[in-house]
């Protein structure tokens, strides 16, 4: 299937769009700001020389609260939507998301440890709490996801129905074992983990940001330089070898990635769905299969794509927040279902 959209036109839209995004990421939440006044701030937070009247206010909100939390929205987005392209691709399957291999799970297990845990260690800094959980739901992902390789591996070779079966196996295995967790849990506990797992940009930081950016920007860089192989991977693994693609190796470098972008995620912004489903194949009925156009187009419309869900959430129960993993849940699910059934017509 080819471009429905002209590839120039299309990108120039979805950068627009991005652009307005973020712009109103930076200007809307409990405290509204003026359009003009966000955008002023913001530039002037980037160095320009703008002398106006009751910019303080604004650009304070913006440095301390807004910036990291918009920055965090737009790396979370673009990865969750170019790890969903990684896994589509892989598994040749446009219906495939990253949760396959079992990284969520893997990160909602290794925060729910955090979180838990953090209750039976007396005298733990409050200051520590954060980079404890992101370090362990990071190390959780990792983890699973390396285990469902392992396991998929057989002679020296990869078997993707395998280590999609292995998936499933560790993703219920580790679902009781954060229902345990959630079972002892007091309720202060209880709420932090229950919150975590619906997602959130609530706590964003530039501690908790700069993790995510570094990969986010790993993933974008190294991704593109395997579009020709993942056309390959379309045809058929036979096919991808017969045109000199070392499959195996593309496999494992695949799902290292995934596991690397999800969980560092999902370790800064908690669990958020259906990103990784959504834009992917969005973006595929718009520019057709290719890699090359698919990957940069994903990234853009992901980043996009949470940062207006963000919006949502800020806006819907204002002054509360709803988690943005709802917002995009609510999105997600009716097109997922859409796609089903449109599969069997």
């Amino acid at each position: 299937m080819g471009s429905l959209v002209p590839a120039r036109l299309l990108f120039v839209v979805l950068a627009l769009l991005l652009l307005i995004a973020i712009w109103l990421s930076l200007a809307l939440g409990p405290l509204n700001l003026a359009l003009g006044d966000s955008l002023a701030a913001a530039f002037r937070l980037l160095g320009a020389p703008i002398e106006r009247a009751g910019l303080e206010q604004a650009e304070l909100v913006l440095a301390q609260i807004r910036l990291p939390r918009t920055l965090l929205g737009c790396a979370a987005g673009a990865v969750l939507a170019l790890c969903g392209v990684a896994m589509q691709g892989l598994f040749r399957n446009p219906l495939a998301d990253p949760g396959l291999v079992g990284v969520s799970s893997g990160a909602a297990l290794g925060a729910a440890v955090a979180i838990v845990g953090a209750t039976f260690v007396p005298g733990l800094p409050l200051i520590w709490e954060p980079y404890l959980l992101s370090a362990f739901a990071f190390i959780g992902g990792l983890g699973v996801t390396l285990l469902v390789y392992r396991l998929g591996r057989r002679d020296g070779q990869t078997h993707v129905a395998t280590m999609l079966l292995s998936g499933i196996a560790l993703t219920a295995l580790a679902g009781a074992v954060v229902g345990l967790f959630t079972y002892l849990a007091d309720d202060r506990t209880l709420r932090s983990l229950t919150f975590w797992n619906l997602g959130s940009l609530n706590g964003a930081s530039y501690a908790r940001l700069w993790p995510l950016l570094l990969i986010t920007i790993a993933v974008a860089f190294w991704l593109p330089q395997r579009a020709k192989a993942l056309n390959a991977l379309l045809l058929g693994e036979s096919e991808a070898r017969h045109l000199g693609f070392d499959v195996e190796r593309i496999k494992r470098e695949l799902v290292v990635c995934t596991a690397l972008g999800v969980g560092a995620a999902v370790a800064a912004a908690g669990l958020i769905g259906f990103v990784g489903l959504v834009v992917p194949h969005l973006m595929r009925l718009l520019v057709g299969p290719d890699h090359r156009l698919l990957l940069p187009a994903s990234a853009l419309a992901g980043a996009s794509l949470l940062l207006l869900a963000d919006v949502a959430a800020r806006l819907v129960i204002a002054p509360a927040e709803l988690p943005i993993g709802i917002v995009t849940a609510l999105l997600g699910a009716p097109f997922f279902l859409y796609l089903l059934l449109r599969e069997r017509v």
